[in-house]
This record gives structure tokens, C-alpha cells and sequence, in this order.
């Protein structure tokens, strides 16, 4: 069994049904599945041979899932792409994949194509429309006229996917993932979520992103649920489409649920909505109860985890959201996680030390990295560089990454921490915390703000805010203002920026 299984399965059991609705484009399983063996055929015809790798650089539609599956029924390996990166850096993953073929939207073609710079191993550019440069091929003239199921053999150790980590230092690295890896994914929200055919999805991350993908897409087309698409995140078009489609399952990460809040007027129907997941960033409790009175169902889930992991890590259920908010949670299944030190000996109860995963949904490698694969693992335990405490209890808590921690005074400071007592004041609509360079300190904690829409702050009442929450090491010495925090796809704000930009 591999990826495509279920949707041929599902193509038999119910033809009829919704498989996927995208800007009006709405395709049955039947339908679906006929789409993607067309194209599957055609990158045979095209040349397309086992375990060669086909970028995805495209916004979120129909034509990326099709092609999705259609290059795992040809026996390829998927390599999403950020679609807003420049020429170089899709330059860099084109060619650290060893990409032979790239699908591409019509307005991603000429960063493809400056992207395709002879130094590596692609043969075709696919533009989803009609190839406007010389040399490019249309989605259209690859197409096969037959339906029928590739005759190609995926066995379930076949490579599927080389997913490229945020990137919010340095290079991003490839995480390589076989078939057998991402069904165990599949399985993973599956069981944790208690999702259902009857489930009616709704697609707003980046698919790109492993959370997006692997957590919520591939799992629709694996129970056999339907799935609404959108192209690109916009708050009043996802409450419309949840009350048009009847939405039961959505993900969003916390700049989400926060811009949805800000909607103002018009009432919507959100009573289908049955299970909503936030992660991917720390979200302060305080956004989780407004989004939890929004949306009317307590069947919040934080999901906390890591592309390496699949994703994977540990998940705070429903149920523990009234005495636990706020922390990670415990482990999903097929996976162990512990929090341990520098020797991976495990730490008390309110201890910092990093988080560590080992499971079935583990990377297999960063793909042609074998010394920082080597780094990435101790005695099989994927070391995540997130710091974290365990309670009493057995839930974890991150706190911070390795890299954002600030040392003040001798000191530990850690930003998560501090952000969400930040977060919490009614005037601010986000913020972020950082340390910069100080000769007395060593580091001083730096604010980060952007204020809710026509709201001027007091700096003196937000440092007496902070106060009566934060031991006075903790609450930043400075406050910068800003309009707009960087983020980098995953939602995580890309600190090192905000370094670079203030110091």
C-alpha cells in the first residue's frame, strides 16, 4: 500500500462523492482520480522515471493536489516549494533535490525560469497554464488521454516526498520522508482528531507546509472526506466558506485565528465547524479562548510539532485545554518524546532541556546532508534544538528555541514566555521578543509590537502590565513598534530578522 491507495479506493467506493472543490473547479473521487492518472501517465510518457524527484512551486489548488498524487502514482518524489521565494533560493532547492521536472503557476514562471540557471538537473518546466517562454510546457500538452491506473509499482518504502524545513536560519534542508512514513502521519491525525468521512475539510495553510499536507490533506483523501481548497488565506473567505461548504475540519496557524477575530460585522453560521487545529506557532491562551467562544466547539487541539517529525511531537487534546492551556501537550501516537540534557538524560519535573522525538514518522535523512543527519540524531532520538519543561504530569511545554533564548544578568529568558503575556494585553495585536547585545547585561530583552487597528500604547502601562506577570528580569527594557511582524511560511516569526533589522 502506498499514498495513492486510498484514493483509488475511495475512487471505487463512492465516485460520486466531493473529493475536492477549488475557485469553482469541484471534482468527485471518480473525477479526481481520472485527472491525476491522466497526468501520472503523462510524466511516464514525458520520461519521468522511479525516484526521480518533480518540484510543486504552485499556490495552494486543485492543480497541486492533482499533480500531487498524480507524481507519487508515476513513482516520483514530491519536492513542495515555498511559493514565495526568489529565483536563488528555488535555484538552490531545485538543484539540492536533484529536481528533474518543476510544476510551476502561470505567475511563478519567471522565477522559474530564473530559477533554471544550467548548474542543475532540470529537464522540463510544466506551467500550469499556458507556457508563455520558449522551451516551458503547458499542463495541457503533457496531459495523456488515458485514465486507466499507471502501470507503475510504488511499493510503500519508496520515497514520496523531500519536504525543505522553514528556513529561518541559514539554508533550509531537506527532510526525506518514503510512503509508508506519511501514512503513519496519516494515521497519527487520524486517530488524534477522531476524524471521519463525513468530514468536510478546509484547506488554508500552505500545502507546501507538512502540517497543511501530510496532517490534514492527505488524511482527507485517506478517510475519504471532502476538501475545500482556498488559493490564498483571507479571514472573511474562510468564515463564507464555512458556512456555504458546512466546514466540520479546519487548521490554522495563530496569525490566522487572530486576523479571523478581527472580522467585524456580518454574523456567520460556524455551527458545522466539529474539530479545529492551531500549531505550528506558540499561541497565547488568551487567543485560544476567543477562538474557542468564536467557533462555538471545544474540540481545540494544539498541535506541536516538526517538519523533520512528519509533522510529529506531542498534541494538547480537548479536554486538557482547561487546566493545560498553554502547554504543548503529550505525545502523538506512534511517537515517544522526551525533554532531556545535554548527556539525553531526562530532566525533573519544571527543568529546561530540549525536546526529543523518536517515531514512525520520523525523516528518514536531510536529504544529501549525511553530517548534519548525523548531527540531527542521538541514539535515534531526533534532537528538535526546541527547549522545553515537563510537568508533573507528563505535559511538555516549549519555551523557546535553542537560538532565541536570551541571557540577561546570568539569566535564562525565555521569549515564548514573555510574548504571551505580551499577547494578552487587550491593546496589542501580537508581538515578539528578542535580545539584543548589552555591555552590562550581556543581553537586555527587546519588545517587538504591533498594536491593534487606531490603538496608541502606553509604554509605562504595558511595562505595569507586564510587572504583575513577569518577574522584572523578564519584561523587556525596550519596546519597538512596528506594523508587521516577518514570518517565514509556517507562521514562526523570523526572530534572526528582527536581530538584524533593530541591532
Amino acid at each position: 500500500m502506498n499514498l495513492t491507495t486510498p484514493l483509488v479506493l475511495n475512487a471505487n467506493r463512492h465516485p460520486d462523492k466531493m473529493c475536492v472543490t477549488c475557485e469553482g473547479r469541484t471534482y468527485s473521487y471518480q473525477q479526481f482520480n481520472e485527472e491525476v492518472n491522466k497526468l501520472a501517465n503523462g510524466l511516464i510518457q514525458l520520461g519521468l522515471k522511479h525516484g526521480e524527484k518533480i518540484g510543486l512551486f504552485m499556490k495552494n489548488s486543485d492543480h497541486f493536489v492533482i499533480a500531487l498524487y498524480a507524481i507519487w502514482k508515476a513513482g516520483g518524489v514530491v519536492v513542495p516549494i515555498n511559493f514565495r521565494l526568489v529565483a536563488p533560493e528555488v535555484a538552490y532547492i531545485l538543484e539540492q533535490s536533484e529536481c528533474k521536472m518543476v510544476f510551476c503557476d502561470a505567475g511563478l514562471e519567471d522565477i522559474t525560469a530564473n530559477a533554471d540557471n544550467g548548474h542543475n538537473s532540470l529537464e522540463h518546466i510544466i506551467v500550469q497554464q499556458e507556457a508563455k517562454l520558449h522551451g516551458h510546457l503547458s499542463w495541457a500538452s503533457i496531459l495523456s488521454d488515458d485514465c486507466s491506473e499507471p502501470r507503475m509499482v510504488v511499493l510503500n518504502t519508496d520515497n514520496a516526498q523531500i519536504l525543505y524545513t522553514s528556513g529561518t536560519t541559514g539554508r533550509p534542508k531537506g527532510a526525506l520522508f518514503d510512503h509508508q512514513r506519511v501514512m503513519n502521519v496519516n494515521m497519527n491525525f487520524l486517530v488524534m482528531k477522531s476524524m471521519a468521512a463525513d468530514d468536510v475539510f478546509l484547506h488554508l495553510a500552505p500545502l507546501f507546509h507538512s502540517a497543511q499536507l501530510n496532517g490534514f490533506f492527505t488524511t482527507a483523501i485517506y478517510l475519504g472526506a471532502s476538501s475545500v481548497i482556498h488559493r490564498d488565506f483571507d479571514p472573511v473567505s474562510t468564515l463564507e466558506a464555512i458556512e456555504e461548504y458546512g466546514i466540520t475540519v479546519f487548521f490554522g496557524v495563530p496569525a490566522m485565528y487572530n486576523a479571523i477575530l478581527q472580522v467585524q460585522g456580518k454574523q456567520y453560521n460556524l455551527s458545522s465547524v466539529r474539530v479545529c487545529g492551531y500549531g505550528a506557532a506558540p499561541m497565547a491562551p488568551a487567543l485560544v479562548e476567543r477562538a474557542v467562544e468564536l467557533f462555538g466547539t471545544d474540540q481545540f487541539y494544539n498541535l506541536c510539532g516538526l517538519t523533520e517529525a512528519g509533522p510529529g511531537g506531542v498534541f494538547l487534546a480537548p479536554e486538557d485545554h482547561k487546566t493545560k492551556l498553554g502547554a504543548g501537550g503529550k505525545a502523538m501516537f506512534l511517537t515517544n518524546v522526551r525533554v532531556v540534557t545535554d548527556d539525553m538524560e531526562n530532566v525533573k519535573p519544571g527543568e529546561v532541556g530540549e525536546f526529543v522525538i523518536k517515531g514512525e514518522t520520523i525523516m528518514k535523512e536531510y536529504y544529501r546532508r549525511p553530517e548534519e543527519t548525523q548531527r540531527a540524531f542521538s541514539d535515534g532520538w531526533l534532537l528538535t534544538g526546541d527547549m522545553a519543561t515537563v510537568d508533573e504530569d507528563g505535559f511538555i511545554t516549549i519555551v523557546d528555541r535553542k537560538k532565541d533564548m536570551i541571557i540577561s544578568g546570568g539569566e535564562n529568558v525565555y521569549s515564548v514566555e514573555v510574548e504571551q503575556v505580551l499577547n494578552s494585553h487587550p491593546q496589542i495585536l501580537e508581538a515578539a521578543t528578542i535580545g539584543l547585545p548589552d555591555e552590562k547585561w550581556g543581553e537586555t530583552v527587546v519588545g517587538i509590537i504591533v498594536s491593534k487597528e487606531n490603538l496608541t500604547l502606553n509604554e509605562e502601562e504595558v511595562k505595569n502590565f507586564c510587572s504583575e506577570r513577569l518577574a522584572a528580569y523578564k519584561i523587556p527594557k525596550k519596546f519597538i513598534y512596528t506594523e508587521v511582524l516577518p514570518r517565514n511560511a509556517s507562521g514562526k516569526i523570523l526572530k534572526y530578522q528582527l536581530r538584524e533589522e533593530i541591532k
